[in-house]
């Protein structure tokens, strides 16, 4: 860049003044001693509306506990939610209609300076601070700081309540060794519960499985848990193309069944692909082989999942020969691969 460059662009930079901030536009609330009260009493009622969500959501949670049957736990969490969502958003609007409509507007600029500021600046940051709580009206407005603190003092209980009811749970990990699945239990398809005959698996094609069960435990919370731990996803190659010996006798005609519950953090392993027999867990990539006994062949998991040994009843109706051999789903501190 020549002088002559320079000198122009210096020119140019001079026409430019800083325009400075916009003149300041007064509220509503500034001028009219009325609004200001109504919007007032709008804060103070949304903090109270938060306070009343607080003592519902403890209310539900003592008198709805998330047990029992399916439809309780469904009440019992949506009466949770939205107890939850009333505090939450009392408080948030109620931040935010204040901020809006009865703190201070005004626009402030300071100057870039080092980083640490003389004591002069720092004392001045000090009292424009103080100058804003002031103009706040938390001071004078009496009834709307009492709702304010009370909000905020009773929210974190709808999350210390719950928490502290469950520290005596249940710490039982032998539960984790186990599931539904015992000799002679038919399997039966997710969710419809329809049995499954060997003869309706064709090769290639994948089911969904659960353990056959009355329809009267499947409405019980019981059952929820349950499933979540016996689930299993069944899959029917040719015979030729099994490599695995290990579990050799589980399999029947090629109908091979395997837990969905990966070993690396317990997600649903339910991404089949047919023509490599792998099967896929969709949150961190885990895959296993089907048809080398599902060990794994890429991702984080370190150990294949456990296989359900499956056999044929007398009717044609596939059955478990027994429970999986070794604890479904992710390491835990008793058992560490």
């Amino acid at each position: 860049m020549t002088a002559t460059e320079r000198n122009t662009d210096v020119v140019h930079a001079e026409r430019f003044t800083d325009p400075g901030l916009h003149p300041h536009k007064l509220r509503l609330a500034d001028t009219d001693p009325q609004a200001a009260k109504r919007t007032e009493r709008i804060v103070t009622l949304l903090f109270v509306l938060s306070v009343l969500g607080t003592i519902g959501t403890l209310v539900a949670y003592v008198a709805v506990p998330p047990e029992g049957p399916t439809s309780s736990v469904r009440l019992s969490t949506l009466l949770l939610g939205l107890g939850l969502a009333v505090s939450l958003l009392g408080i948030g609007i109620a931040g935010i209609h204040w901020a809006k409509t009865l703190m201070s507007d005004h626009e402030m600029v300071q100057e870039r300076h080092p980083m640490r500021s003389s004591d002069e600046t720092r004392d001045g940051a000090v009292a424009d601070l103080n100058v804003g709580i002031a103009e706040s009206g938390i001071g004078r407005r009496g009834l709307l700081k009492g709702a304010f603190i009370s909000a905020l003092a009773l929210f974190p209980l709808t999350i210390a309540v719950p928490l502290i009811g469950s520290v005596g749970g249940d710490w039982n990990i032998s539960k984790f060794k186990h599931t539904l699945w015992k000799t002679g239990m038919r399997l039966a398809i997710d969710p419809s519960g329809r049995l499954i005959k060997a003869a309706d698996v064709t090769v290639g094609s994948v089911f969904h499985v659960i353990p056959d069960v009355t329809q009267e435990y499947r409405e019980s919370h019981e059952w929820i848990t349950e499933k979540s731990k016996a689930v299993v996803l069944l899959v029917r190659l040719k015979p030729e193309d099994i490599t695995s010996e290990q579990g050799e006798g589980w399999s029947y005609d090629g109908i091979i069944a395997f837990s969905k519950i990966c070993t690396h953090v317990g997600c649903p392993v339910a991404l089949y692909e047919q023509q490599t027999h792998h099967l896929l867990c969709p949150c961190h990539q885990s895959t296993f082989d089907v048809a080398n006994g599902a060990k794994v062949v890429f991702g984080p998991a370190n150990r294949p999942l456990p296989q359900l040994p499956i056999t044929v009843d007398d009717e044609g109706y596939l059955v478990a020969q027994d429970d999986f051999a070794e604890p479904i789903g992710p390491s835990y501190w008793e058992r560490l691969k």
